[in-house]
């Protein structure tokens, strides 16, 4: 297996994705199975290859992903997110397409944490008057 080109992060909600990218003709790993094996949605292995299909690297990079944490959608988001920022990092002039579409951007958003006295973050056992 040759080295890798460059290795990248990846985070979205809880999950962690860590990619490598090396030359190759397009075969994507994910904790050493095969992309559509680990995703079986289809939405899923869109949101993941954007990025590729995007800069049209598609055919060029072997991607080999190791990912844990979160759930299926999180960990999509992380790798897609990993991908792209491999792609910028191998290549400069394709960090403006990928930033345009929003790829190079960590979506922040997480879970909200439980408060005391209430049954979720925010939902409050329900109130009697009587």
């Amino acid at each position: 297996m040759p080295k890798p080109l460059t290795q990248t992060t990846g985070r979205r909600k809880q999950a962690v994705a860590r990619v490598r990218i090396r030359p190759g003709n397009g075969a994507i790993t994910v904790n050493r199975r095969v992309i559509a094996e680990y995703f079986p949605s289809e939405t899923q292995r869109m949101i993941v290859t954007e990025p590729l299909r995007l800069t049209t690297t598609n055919e060029m990079y072997d991607v080999d992903a190791t990912i844990d944490g979160g759930g299926v959608s999180g960990q999509a988001g992380a790798l897609r997110l990993g991908i792209a920022r491999a792609l910028a990092e191998l290549d400069g002039e394709l960090r403006i397409p990928l930033k345009r579409a929003g790829f190079l951007t960590r979506d922040a958003r997480e879970k909200e944490s439980k408060k005391y006295g209430l049954k979720k973050a925010r939902k409050a056992p329900q109130y009697s008057k009587r």
